[in-house]
């Protein structure tokens, strides 16, 4: 009789998926997001830690390039004066940061440990900003290259072309989603008959562009989706500094009279453009 009831139930729609009529698995992991394409430190021309700044900013001091000239002197006449100039930059961090706090019901009752996953996350959002820092020190590049709807060849070249003419060496091209895929339709980097191997069919994406450090970047870890559009070429010994006067750090405590376990992750830092004429930025529509 008690069956008999259970379909006739059942059959008037009334059980639902998650009923204890009806069995369901609740998987026991969690799927955690994608880590995003960040540029990496290492990409840096200069790079100051803790011990390296004793007050809360430190001063980087640049030889202007193409002062001082020699000159004819003819004989007898007074040698002409001439010296180099000279610049300073200031690099003054800036604190960055989230706080985060779990009632300790959650972290009781919870499939997996709240707090520590929410630190975890929050260092890659840290790491994230960094990234962002870096293209936003990039917009104060000196030139720019513009291109039409696809970026082309011959805008990655008179981008290197802007650096040479400054004395740099170009070295590393960073590319946004939109940019990379202009890349991936260009027939010059898919045939093998042309670029000589198969690397943008194999990888995604070519490693190497006329001697250039391919690196791409999240559109998500950017300023904004503009910069997916956008190449940037840079002499890494010269493109860009960071700063950092307090690492990723993260401090635990607790609120007890909100019944909460928290932690605040923080960290300081400043990331500067040192020469504007070693980057060049490459814009498509």
């Amino acid at each position: 009789m008690t069956l008999e009831y259970l379909k006739e139930y059942l059959s008037t729609a009334d059980g639902t998926e998650g009923s204890l009529l009806i069995a369901k698995k609740i998987y026991d992991t969690l799927i955690e997001e994608v880590d995003k394409n960040l540029i990496p430190r290492s990409e840096a021309g200069l790079y100051f830690g803790p011990g390296d700044i004793p007050g809360s900013s430190i001063d980087i001091d640049l030889a202007t390039a193409n002062t001082m000239d020699v000159r004819i002197v003819s004989e007898g006449a007074e040698i002409p004066m001439d010296q180099v100039a000279y610049t300073s930059t200031n690099l003054k961090p800036v604190k960055y940061g989230v706080a985060i706090r779990i009632t300790r019901e959650l972290l009781e009752d919870g499939k997996w440990n709240l707090l520590q996953h929410n630190v975890k996350v929050a260092g890659k959002r840290l790491a994230e900003n960094e990234t962002s820092l870096i293209l936003n020190s990039f917009a104060d590049a000196s030139n720019t290259v513009t291109g039409g709807a696809a970026a082309t060849i011959a805008n990655i070249t008179r981008a290197m072309q802007y650096l040479d003419d400054a004395d740099y060496q170009p070295t590393t091209l960073f590319i946004g989603m939109e940019f990379l895929n202009d890349l991936r339709n260009i027939d010059t980097f898919v045939e093998a008959n042309k670029v000589g191997n198969t690397e943008m069919l194999q990888r995604g994406f070519v490693g190497t562009i006329y001697g250039l450090n391919v690196v791409k970047f999240s559109t998500n870890a950017a300023p904004s989706t503009t910069w997916s559009k956008y190449g940037i070429v840079t002499d890494k010994m010269h493109a860009f500094a960071i700063a950092e006067k307090r690492p990723v750090t993260v401090e635990n405590f607790e609120l007890p009279t909100y019944d909460m376990s928290a932690a605040a992750i923080t960290q300081r830092i400043k990331i500067e453009l040192i020469r504007a004429d070693a980057v060049c930025k490459i814009t498509t529509s």
